[in-house]
């Protein structure tokens, strides 16, 4: 047996006073955090050590004396976003090149709430009960199954969102398809190369934003016409960040189809180790050493970021997890420009971006086939030789899953 996490989102429709209180909610948590987050620098420019949650806590209690209006909200919300805070700078510090200090919040970016208790969820008639808000109903789409743990109310573009953590103990899985292996290749024309030993299957990408960049333009022309900070130039504000919120639902759509079909069928998948980071860092450069192909690059970039390979590889790992596979990410060194049948490595095996054609044994194929011909063999014999995976067996800590 095995402890399964799993989050369900839902649309939270809270009626016009219980919508104010939340808004006044998120606005208060989101001070605290900034404040928050200033004592912090003003500590660190000191040369002092930075404080940890319990005193950060103990500071929230003075900023309530000096601010009469942050009793407002339950006091644990506001707690929550000093523990998120002080979790910020500890990734930081553990890991810098992998994580990046915290920033201060701004209102148009919306923001977030957690409730870690005090709230109670009636499944039945789908509604959530909130500390000093009451019984708000959320677009149930589906039973919650588990045991909630903790409730987290998002606002973005005037809409609010609930999401409900759930824990429940389940048998360990086992996949249905043992012997079922695939190597995936992520690219920017096509978005997954998939190769199951036998052939290759290429599936386009959405492509969300890239299709939708003339539409997101104009709204941007309309409001550059507009007169700052007035009402119909928030108006614009919102009507632009909804055509975003678009953009990012019709891509996590196609990201969630894509990753529970191939982890059904396929109980070890192998992907590139890809540092999406780093390939899509600008080549601006600085005054002093200006970057070349500025322009190429950022429309390289755009590309690379519209088909969200981060987010489907944490759909993968929770997915194929689940489903009692198990992911091997490997490292993406020379994986288009080897040929799979004699190794051979060298740039000119791949003269065009869509053909690979093997300069010292003749071997063509599909570029994409070929990477991830090469992807899977690299994750077989880490399975076969006992290497160390990037993304390990199913005895190491479950991930959260996040069910839409």
């Amino acid at each position: 047996m095995e402890i399964q996490r799993t989050g369900f989102s839902f649309r939270l429709e809270p009626n016009p006073g219980q919508a104010r209180l939340l808004r006044q909610a998120i606005g208060s948590a989101r001070w605290v955090w900034n404040r928050g987050l200033q004592t912090q620098k003003e500590r660190h420019q000191a040369d002092q050590p930075n404080l940890g949650y319990s005193k950060l806590c103990a500071k929230l209690t003075t900023w309530k004396q000096e601010f009469p209006w942050l009793a407002g909200p339950t006091a644990q919300t506001l707690q929550q976003k000093l523990k998120d805070l002080n979790q910020a700078f500890s990734n930081f510090f553990q890991n810098p090149g992998h994580f990046e200090p915290p920033t201060f919040k701004r209102k148009a970016d919306g923001g977030s709430i957690r409730y870690p208790q005090g709230f109670h969820l009636d499944n039945a008639n789908g509604r959530v009960f909130l500390p000093k808000i009451g019984w708000v109903p959320y677009r149930k789409s589906r039973n919650v199954t588990g045991t909630p743990k903790n409730v987290t109310i998002g606002f973005r573009n005037s809409r609010f969102s609930v999401s409900i953590q759930t824990e429940q103990e389940v048998e360990i899985p086992i996949h249905p398809h043992k012997d079922a292996a695939a190597g995936i290749d992520l690219g920017i024309v096509n978005h997954t190369t998939l190769f199951d030993g036998q052939e290759g299957h290429s599936c386009p990408g959405p492509k969300a934003l890239i299709r939708r960049q003339r539409k997101i333009a104009r709204l941007q022309r309309q409001l550059s016409r507009k007169k700052k900070f007035s009402q119909n130039w928030k108006k614009q504000k919102i009507r632009i960040a909804r055509a975003h919120h678009k953009i990012s639902n019709i891509r996590h759509d196609h990201l969630h189809k894509l990753s529970t079909t191939i982890a059904k069928n396929h109980s070890v998948v192998v992907i590139e180790d890809l540092q999406v980071a780093n390939m899509s860092h600008s080549a601006k450069g600085t005054p002093e050493t200006p970057g070349k192909n500025v322009r190429a690059k950022a429309g390289l970039n755009r590309s690379i970021l519209d088909q969200g390979w981060s987010k489907f590889r944490s759909l993968l790992e929770y997915k194929v997890h689940r489903s009692g596979g198990r992911l091997i990410a490997v490292p993406a060194q020379h994986t288009s420009q080897q040929c799979p049948e004699c190794q051979h490595v060298s740039k000119d095996n791949r003269r065009t971006q869509a053909r690979f054609a093997c300069v010292q044994c003749g071997f063509e194929e599909n570029a994409d086939v070929a990477a991830a011909m090469n992807i899977l063999a690299a994750g077989q014999a880490v399975i076969a030789c006992g290497g160390h995976p990037i993304a390990g067996p199913l005895n190491q800590e479950p991930p959260v899953s996040l069910a839409a």
